[in-house]
């Protein structure tokens, strides 16, 4: 009899929203347990309704929850979650996601500490979270990265490398999208070919702050964007660059920078929350200061040199890119949690 378990998260992709971890782990989760995903209503009232029902309905057949825990306003659909699960005695499992969710801890608020004391496990996708809820007095913390399916990504090495810029991420205002534009009118002024894409829906209103400023300075044929593309159309429209940038001001790990070192691509993101604990500078991809133009132009432009001590380093990092997402594919990532779950 396979183990019961209730999995909690946002489940909107259908509603135009960026799919979550649940909608990718909980299918495959699905191959080994018995898994029940909630929720996908679209109302966030009628959504924590849904997930506080559904506990109460296996509250007597489920082995485990587990609650996908964000550091935004989300956080407070997993804190009521967890609540509910201590009050009627389920072992539940907060996956933590989200770089900013030491804010919370900081806050020493009871219900807080409580939610993740009560835990029967938390599992990080980072050692950086870990390190994080460590510092804080919590333990019992297992690392289970993200996952990929390594062979739904076709690998391209990038050396000689052209000034053509990708960015795949919701538009958000700490995912910073503004400062990519701001770096790519600088490298306009020795690459005059140089593009920037944009691949992801609107959060928060930032897609048309960034339209604004690409039509204030001028850049409509040099900055394009998408909107939301599926997995695979994206994938394919990656084959078309060579470097990847990532700017946001908070985050843990996010799939997208794993995504783009499977293909190949040269990954050049922010120094920020997990990001160092994926990317190793100057080995795996670039790193640089958060919110610094200078910084970012920098780095791209010393990839963007044409010398062949240069071409050696990119051909490197686009490999040790490679390796570093394969340890992030399914048949590895499964194991781990077969252990938590077992």
């Amino acid at each position: 009899m396979k183990i019961k378990v209730l999995y909690i998260g946002n489940i909107l992709s259908k509603h135009g929203f960026s799919p979550t971890t649940i909608e990718t782990l909980g299918p495959l989760l699905q191959e080994d347990f018995d898994v029940t995903l909630v929720s996908n209503k679209k109302s966030k009232i009628f959504r924590i309704m849904d997930m506080l029902l559904s506990i109460v309905k296996n509250r007597k057949t489920v082995d485990y929850i587990l609650i996908d825990t964000y550091s935004s306003s989300a956080y407070y659909f997993a804190l009521s979650c967890g609540m509910l699960s201590h009050a009627l005695g389920l072992k539940y499992i907060p996956i933590l996601h989200g770089g900013n969710l030491e804010s919370r801890l900081h806050k020493q608020n009871k219900l807080t500490t409580d939610f993740f004391k009560n835990a029967f496990k938390l599992v990080s996708p980072s050692g950086f979270l870990k390190q994080t809820f460590e510092n804080h007095g919590f333990s019992n913390i297992y690392v289970i990265p993200n996952n990929i399916q390594i062979e739904n990504y076709k690998y391209c090495l990038r050396a000689q490398l052209s000034p053509k810029l990708l960015w795949v991420r919701s538009f958000a205002d700490f995912y910073n999208p503004t400062l990519a534009i701001d770096i790519l009118k600088n490298i306009l002024h020795t690459y005059p070919n140089a593009e920037l894409c944009f691949v992801g829906p609107d959060k928060d209103g930032t897609l048309q702050k960034c339209i604004a400023k690409v039509e204030e300075l001028k850049l409509q044929k040099q900055v394009r964007f998408t909107g939301k593309l599926s997995k695979p159309e994206w994938l394919k429209l990656a084959e078309n660059y060579d470097i990847f940038i990532n700017t946001t001001n908070i985050d843990n790990t996010p799939v997208s920078v794993i995504e783009a070192m499977a293909l190949g691509l040269i990954v050049v993101s922010t120094n920020v929350g997990g990001l160092p604990y994926v990317i190793e500078n100057n080995s795996n991809g670039l790193l640089f200061e958060a919110n610094s133009i200078e910084d970012g132009t920098r780095k791209i432009m010393n990839i963007l040199q044409n010398s062949s001590t240069q071409i050696e380093q990119n051909k490197n990092m686009s490999e040790d890119a490679r390796k570093t997402a394969e340890t992030w594919d399914w048949k590895a990532v499964r194991l781990k949690w077969l252990e938590v779950l077992n």
